[in-house]
């Protein structure tokens, strides 16, 4: 009685939190954002303060998935994510990925699909932010230079999507901008155990147990090493993105088992 209780509460709890998150997002866009635009004219100076915004408003929604009983978090090595230019590269077991990663780390971008832009829920936070969009074309990787150049902490997954059951296939892309900027690689292992919120899983299918996250932010991955072991920069990505591959596989096979 007491788990099926339980169960049902955090069903409702969860349903609360995004609803929450969806109403903060339609303020954000509909009445923080366009009066931030009114206010302060420089936009490096706007986009700082939206994504400090963007960054407190994902703190709270995590501070009430933990405090309504949704989820427990814990996470190790945060320091690592300290400081401007790093390059944050994380594997994406679950949907709120990209929320739990944008709370921890301070002047966060990230790359966003060119429909979020257009959605009237995130169209105000993303454009207000100056986040990245995925859909530049060749542009792409000189818009995530520019981002990191500038002291942004670019954060990428990978694979492109969600985990699946699937052996992991990672994109290309992160590997690319390693190597073309040179950046050492700040790589994060999530693990949510029992899996819940995966790609496909609707978000009222709460596991018997309440979800655990653990967050690990591992020692830096050094890119010079395979820029220096060829002079052709498509190989070396071809070759960093196979030791990523690796790397994040390890995760993905441990969280599949």
């Amino acid at each position: 009685m007491l788990e099926r209780a339980d169960v049902a509460w955090r069903v409702i709890a969860t349903g609360l939190c995004f609803a929450a998150f969806g109403l903060g997002s339609l303020l954000l866009g509909l009445v923080i954002f366009p009066l931030l635009h009114l206010l302060v004219w420089r936009r490096e100076r706007r986009v700082r303060i939206a994504r400090a915004v963007i960054r407190g408003t994902f703190g709270f929604f995590i501070a009430m998935m933990r405090a309504t009983g949704v989820l427990t978090l814990e996470v190790h090595g945060v320091e690592r994510l300290r400081g401007g230019g790093r390059l944050i590269l994380a594997n994406h077991p679950t949907l709120i990925d990209v929320v739990l990663l944008m709370s921890l780390v301070e002047r966060g971008d990230c790359i966003v699909k060119g429909a979020l832009g257009r959605n009237p829920i995130t169209r105000g936070p993303v454009r207000a932010a100056g986040f990245v969009f995925n859909d530049g074309g060749e542009g792409l990787l000189d818009d995530c230079l520019r981002s990191l150049r500038g002291g942004s902490n670019l954060i990428i997954f990978p694979e492109g999507t969600r985990s699946s059951s699937e052996p992991m296939r990672l994109q290309r892309g992160a590997a690319r901008v390693a190597v073309h900027g040179e950046l050492d690689i700040t790589p994060v292992r999530i693990r949510c155990t029992p899996a819940t919120l995966r790609k496909g899983e609707k978000w009222w299918r709460v596991p018997a147990r309440r979800p655990h996250f653990r967050v690990e932010v591992d020692e830096a991955i050094a890119v010079t090493p395979f820029i220096a072991a060829t002079p052709h920069p498509a190989l070396a990505a071809r070759r960093l993105n196979a030791h990523l591959t690796d790397y994040f596989s390890r995760e993905h096979e441990l969280a599949s088992a």
